[in-house]
């Protein structure tokens, strides 16, 4: 089996990191703070003393939380001419379009390969081996690590050969959500005041006109003001909300209804709520 770093050990990266160490993977972690990285040295891992030590592994997955991060972590650090050409990186962050652009360039110019593989599914499907991957960068560069994504993932969408490609996928994605959600806090407010039942109703909703994961799951938290514990902040929806915009703004677009949420997130994380699950906007319907 081969030799996988993984940087960033967070609700998704440690489960990555555990399958990749049940499939028999020689895993070499690491994490800002010690205690993650602890759990996974106890079952079998590895423990990078640095992020340059992790960039000698031939092949690393990271996953951080956000633009800075990956900026800070991997571009102005100056870890990259301290890494051997020909190594993969696999960045499996949410990040911007205009990041995935620059640090695709940061990485050709010392010989380091570069993909975008942002996925779809949270800590659960992470644990279950069962993520959808979005990836896209040089197909030779996928097709190497591709035997490490059907560990970590039930599929791999190859969605070009630029990296920022699958990082616009994966911001409509999350934007489709929001909006979806935004949409269930009003349905589910207009029949409450008319007194019918919201857990009824978002039954009916979804066995019918509109079944599938997202409806049914943010569905049921909102007719039950269930919003702890969060799979998905409503501080990190706020963000993906943000690159979405920011996209939109770059190919000379607008997104009337992102402009709309954007005033919602922020009242909700003005309100206290930016820990709870970003169906939380859904209360700032009138209930």
């Amino acid at each position: 089996m081969s030799e996988i770093a993984v940087i960033g050990l967070g609700a998704m990266g440690r489960p990555i990191a555990h399958n990749l160490l049940k499939a028999g993977h020689d895993v070499v972690v690491w994490n800002r703070s010690n205690g993650p990285a602890d759990e996974l040295v106890a079952a079998g891992a590895r423990r990078s003393a640095s992020v340059a030590e992790a960039m000698h592994s031939p092949v690393v997955f990271s996953m951080l939380a956000d633009d800075r991060a990956v900026i800070e972590t991997f571009i102005d650090s100056g870890v990259l001419a301290q890494t051997p050409r020909g190594t993969v990186h696999v960045n499996l962050a949410t990040v911007s379009a205009g990041l995935a652009r620059q640090a695709n360039a940061a990485h050709a110019e010392h010989g380091v390969g570069y993909i975008a593989a942002p996925v779809f599914g949270r800590a659960p499907v992470a644990e279950a081996g069962a993520l959808n991957i979005l990836a896209a960068g040089e197909q030779d560069l996928i097709d190497r690590v591709q035997p490490l994504f059907d560990v970590i993932g039930s599929r791999t969408w190859r969605l070009g050969d630029h990296p920022e490609q699958a990082n616009i996928v994966k911001i409509v994605g999350n934007y489709l959500i929001a909006c979806a959600i935004q949409s269930l806090g009003e349905a589910v407010s207009l029949a409450e005041g008319a007194g019918v039942d919201s857990g009824q109703l978002v039954q009916l909703l979804t066995s019918t006109l509109f079944p599938g994961a997202v409806y049914t799951g943010y569905g049921s938290a909102i007719a039950e003001r269930r919003y702890q514990p969060a799979g998905f902040t409503a501080v990190l929806g706020r963000k993906d909300l943000h690159l979405a915009l920011d996209a939109a703004s770059d190919h000379n677009m607008t997104l009337p209804t992102g402009e709309l949420l954007r005033a919602v997130f922020d009242q909700a994380i003005a309100d206290g709520r930016g820990a709870d699950d970003w169906a939380v906007i859904a209360e700032q319907q009138p209930r």
